[in-house]
């Protein structure tokens, strides 16, 4: 009888529904964990991060229409066969969003004092709170142009890629955290600096290599995870020029630097993706090569490594 009355569509639906519903959860997630990380300095500094966040979160809710509005514009286009006509749609969308986020961290900065203070907070509270506020607000047209490009994918019926990407800043915080505030990530980037020194200072470097190499392993099974997913398919060779966007990555962050890694990582995927808007794809991967050339001539230690 539940055979018979199921419908076709229920199996499209579960597709599309599973991977949103992941994609949803990641933000609470993410914000649990900011305020885990901002709890550990004080507790004027987590009161600064509430009222901050109150703030944001009202910005993200009056902003929400990017997402509602494209993914309507743009299935509307995909469901008319003009596919080409929805990518330029959501182009629109992510344009506006940029620009949007541009005017809001105009007004945001010189008034973020007054906005602060309206939550009636104490002086010290209100301090950090003006901080916390204008540091995201530096964010804004990035945060804004997500929310469009969440409702492009929603449009185009495209629910897993916001999965992934939350996968993906799921794994890069769980990393932050593990290096910044970990005994074995202080040993990890004690002996990246001086493996003698944290030698002589009691750091048991072949072990602390041993699991480093562990950890890699784990981030690379969870890279071909993520890739599989997004493509589809996966064989031995499928990721032979992604070793192009490694070493621009690598290289470009500054080489024995994981936060220079995790930075070029965000700067080479964004200029590759957006390239490949506006030239063949097939060619992305050339300015990610074209990046790794400049920085070996500009600057070899990497934007964050030291210049010799």
């Amino acid at each position: 009888m539940l055979a018979a009355t199921r419908s076709p569509q229920d199996a499209e639906i579960l597709r599309l529904a599973i991977p949103a519903f992941g994609a949803l959860i990641a933000e609470p997630l993410f914000l649990l964990a900011d305020s885990a990380i901002v709890g550990r300095i004080g507790t004027v500094p987590l009161g600064g991060l509430g009222v901050a966040g109150q703030a944001l979160s009202t910005l993200v809710g009056i902003s929400v229409f990017l997402a509602y509005g494209t993914t309507a514009a743009v299935a509307r286009q995909v469901g008319a066969g003009h596919g080409q006509a929805a990518i330029r749609q959501g182009i629109d969308g992510l344009w506006l969003a940029a620009m949007i986020g541009l005017v809001v961290l105009g007004a945001g900065w010189p008034l973020a004092p007054a906005i602060a203070g309206a939550f009636g907070g104490s002086a010290a509270v209100t301090a950090q709170a003006v901080i916390y506020l204008r540091i995201s607000l530096l964010g804004a047209p990035a945060m804004l142009a997500v929310l469009a490009g969440t409702g492009v994918l929603r449009g185009l019926q495209d629910t897993r890629t916001p999965l992934l990407v939350a996968v993906v800043a799921a794994a890069v915080i769980a990393l932050f955290l593990v290096l910044r505030y970990t005994r074995l990530g202080k040993a990890m980037r004690a002996t990246a600096a001086n493996r003698s020194l944290a030698r002589n200072c009691g750091i048991r470097t072949d072990r602390v290599i041993t699991v480093t190499w562990a950890l890699t392993g784990g981030l690379c099974g969870l890279a071909g995870v993520v890739f599989a997913m997004d493509s589809g398919s996966f064989d031995a060779t499928a990721t032979d020029l992604f070793l192009v966007l490694i070493l621009a990555a690598v290289f470009l962050g500054g080489p024995g630097q994981a936060y220079g890694a995790m930075l070029g990582a965000v700067v080479i995927g964004l200029a590759t993706e957006v390239s490949a808007a506006y030239i063949t794809a097939d060619y992305k991967y050339v300015v990610a090569f074209v990046a790794l050339l400049i920085m070996l001539g500009v600057r070899p230690t990497g934007l964050i490594g030291a210049r010799a």
